[in-house]
């Protein structure tokens, strides 16, 4: 028998099967998909199992046999097999590479342990009751043995629980043994909750879902209208015809309370996969789901890969959120991959958002996605009122962070015994530290961007890179003088004035600096849950999707900082954000108010938020779009090209961009080079191409064909990312 196995290796230059001899040992054994040692060159590597047969192909090098299979219990299985070629052909990676996203780190191709399996040891009598009987008669004085003794006659114990000299003594005697069980380290036991009633926009919703049906449906419902009972209800009938469902959120901050909440609907018939998992942990959820002893899968982007196979459904909650693209290679977007799994399993797919992304309304207005509305919040609960505050009016009353109008609204809320959220979507101190003495800044030496300062760890670091340096004192490196000041605002210096404006109030900060350690973003969220904080800062990770009932207040601090960022989706952006985090606001009996800070007061976007107006929202981007040429009136293909000598890539990007207008439909349109919009990561340079097409088969063979030329191009790189969010 031979094998053909995809090597470890995720190089262009090896991206293609070696034919090996399957031993007569493993004949029996080895499938497809699985993860083998071979040897390669002068050493042994793993490699996946890509096909079986029992003719001997035509080889230019000796065939050598495969050593060993690494786990026999865990394969990639036909479904996922298939996936990986689809991202290969989506993304231009290698086979390898879409198979190693599939996989958590503790399964990854190159991992030499073979289990991550956690054991639990139980002991149980090992003779009958009445040969225990008898030795209990004759050793009336052991009193610690006759104890175990009776404790196992009930069945077998946890052997921590029972261990001692004792235990030990009656093992020897053959009287009790031990037996080792694996177990999964997430087990939760939680208090179970009744299915709730569905209102009548969503019972509607709900009954519209053909779950024998390869649709796709858009759950457009405003924030508090009760997507997620929608979701459980209709992950519940799946279930119940014996399928399994895969639901998929946007941050791992929000996993928390939908897996909460999934746990008290469903029991341990839930798993949870996310990065924030340790290793042991995502590999015994994997295998969870491997088994079948899990149906429902709850996780972030990676969810996606789950290896469920019976699958009946597919959630997308928030789904107009970017964290379901990947920014690094294989750039997949979690919905194309749904969309496949779901055809392969001829089952729906559920996009749900209270603000989708204009391409997916686009797609249920022309009607290839159902449209699905939710237009009224559960119960009594109502949309907030929204106040636009001018913050230039609020400078001249030297008003430099909050306006006179939010920190009268923060001693309202604290007075009412409410809590109150404000979002600034930029962490830590400063975002620019200089000199105002000769204008020197802080800049990262290897990108091209200014450092953050973060004052808890008086360092200035950069978010690009993690280069730090020590903040010294306030003395100008360049010039001398103690001219040092630092400029603009990030969740920590929000935190500091707070503090020092309400001393009374319990602050919390929920950012990428304070969620570091295993557990915190759930330590947070449950102490925001408990009443535990009066003000909760954040950023992003804070705006979509939790639920906090006495949250009636939100301040959003700068508004401006997202609309000002130069990009064709910053006003689409904005809008989203912005509405997601006033949805927070007056998510049950309470009013919720929310006070927007802005020095663009008449911006067409923030009226809409105002007003609550996606539609009048989507018409205007609509336009805008139209008039320029962006989806979803077109494709957006970017293409860059990066390299360590600045002279050298920016004449290779020339040449690149000279071939693709040789190499293109009339109508498919280039634009550039130009330098990327981060020009400087890490010491390489970035150039990049736009390519904006509808239909155009010669680009795509265009890409390829300079995919597979800069393999050999040793400093330079090509990044090509089909259908960017970010340009």
């Amino acid at each position: 028998m031979y094998a053909e196995i995809l090597t470890q290796y995720e190089v262009k230059s090896l991206d293609r099967t070696f034919t090996y001899e399957v031993p007569s040992n493993l004949q029996d054994i080895i499938q497809v998909g699985m993860k083998v040692s071979i040897p390669f060159a002068r050493k042994d590597i793993n490699g996946f199992v890509i096909s079986l047969s029992n003719n001997k192909p035509d080889c230019n090098y000796e065939i050598r046999q495969i050593k060993d299979i690494i786990n026999k219990d865990i394969k990639l299985n036909k479904e996922l097999m298939e996936l990986g070629k689809f991202i290969q052909d989506k993304t231009l990676c290698t086979l390898m590479t879409a198979y190693q996203t599939m996989l958590p780190r503790a399964l990854k191709i190159a991992n030499k342990k073979d289990s991550y399996d956690k054991y639990q040891t139980y002991v149980e009598l090992n003779q009958d009751i009445d040969t225990i009987d008898r030795y209990i008669e004759t050793h009336p004085r052991s009193k610690k043995q006759i104890e175990i003794l009776d404790i196992l006659r009930d069945g077998r114990a946890i052997k921590g629980e029972v261990n001692s000299s004792s235990l030990k003594t009656l093992i020897k005697l053959g009287l009790v043994k031990e037996e080792k069980e694996s177990v999964y380290r997430i087990n939760r036991i939680v208090e179970r909750d009744r299915e709730l009633l569905l209102t009548d926009e969503q019972l509607d919703a709900y009954s519209k879902v053909e779950l024998d049906s390869n649709n796709t449906y858009l759950l457009h419902g405003v924030t508090g209208s009760g997507k997620t009972e929608v979701y459980m209800h209709l992950a519940k009938n799946v279930i119940d015809q014996g399928k399994s469902v895969i639901m998929l959120v946007p941050e791992i901050s929000l996993t928390t309370q939908i897996v909460n909440r999934f746990y008290q609907r469903f029991g341990n018939d839930v798993a949870i996969y996310h990065s924030n998992l340790s290793d042991g942990e995502k590999y015994d959820e994997y295998k969870k789901i491997l088994n079948g002893d899990a149906h429902i899968v709850v996780g972030a982007r990676s969810a996606i890969f789950a290896p469920v196979d019976n699958l009946g459904l597919i959630i997308i909650d928030e789904e107009h959120s970017n964290t379901y693209k990947q920014s690094n290679n294989p750039r997949y977007h979690a919905i194309d991959i749904a969309k496949k799994r779901c055809e392969y399993h001829n089952c729906p797919l559920i996009l749900g958002s209270a603000t989708p992304s204009l391409e997916s309304m686009a797609r249920a207005q022309k009607g290839v996605y159902t449209y699905l509305p939710l237009t009224k919040r559960v119960g009594k609960a109502k949309i907030p009122e929204v106040e636009i505050v001018n913050m230039a009016t609020e400078y001249k009353k030297k008003n430099m962070i909050l306006s006179e109008t939010l920190k009268f609204a923060i001693l309202d809320a604290l007075d009412n015994n409410s809590q109150v959220m404000l979002f600034l979507n930029r962490r830590g101190y400063s975002t620019l530290i200089n000199c105002v003495s000769c204008g020197y800044t802080y800049k990262c030496p290897h990108c091209d961007i200014t450092l953050t300062y973060h004052k808890s760890t008086n360092k200035l670091k950069c978010h690009y890179c993690d280069y730090s340096i020590y903040l010294k004192n306030d003395v100008c490196p360049e010039c001398g003088e103690r001219a040092i000041r630092d400029y603009g605002l990030g969740t920590e210096k929000i935190e500091a004035e707070i503090k020092e404006l309400y001393p009374s109030a319990r602050v919390v900060r929920m950012d990428a600096d304070t969620t570091t350690k295993k557990g915190s973003h759930e330590d947070i969220i449950n102490g925001i849950e408990n009443h535990q904080y009066d003000i909760i800062i954040g950023t992003q990770m804070i705006s979509k999707g939790l639920d906090f009932p006495d949250v009636t207040l939100v301040g959003i601090i700068n508004a401006d900082s997202s609309l000002n960022i130069p990009d064709f989706r910053s006003g689409e952006n904005t809008f989203s954000l912005l509405s997601q985090v006033s949805g927070r606001a007056g998510r049950s009996n309470k009013l919720g108010k929310v006070i927007i800070q802005t020095f663009n007061p008449d911006n067409k976007t923030l009226y809409y938020v105002k007003n609550n107006d996606y539609l009048g929202n989507y018409k205007y981007e609509m336009n805008i779009r139209r008039m320029l040429k962006y989806p979803p009136y077109c494709y957006l293909i970017s293409v860059k090209v990066i390299g360590k000598d600045y002279d050298n890539t920016s004449k290779e990007v020339i040449k690149v961009a000279n071939y693709l207008k040789n190499n293109k439909e009339q109508e498919t349109i280039i634009l550039g080079p130009t330098t990327a919009s981060q020009f400087k990561i890490k010491d390489l340079y970035r150039f990049q191409i736009l390519i904006k097409y509808r239909f155009d088969d010669k680009i795509f063979k265009a890409l390829k064909e300079l995919d597979n030329m800069f393999m050999d191009k040793k400093d330079l790189n090509i990044e090509i990312d089909i259908d960017p969010l970010t340009i």
